[in-house]
């Protein structure tokens, strides 16, 4: 069973995205892309989700 993380930070610069990629991906998430979300009034983007999967052979509940 294929199973998504989405982390988001609105801490947008290279020492938090590396931060969260390290992370997961020590947790054996696969990362699959990294969305922005832009502000209006900025050329820097306002919002980061970073997606991340990985084969799970049990569901998980929650």
């Amino acid at each position: 069973m294929l199973r998504y993380k989405v982390v988001e930070t609105s801490q947008v610069d290279d020492h938090r995205l590396e931060q969260i990629l390290n992370d997961w991906t020590a947790q054996g998430w696969q990362l699959e892309g990294v969305h922005f979300a832009m502000r209006e009034a900025s050329r820097r983007p306002g919002m980061a989700f970073v997606t991340f999967t990985r084969e799970e052979s049990e569901p998980v509940t929650e």
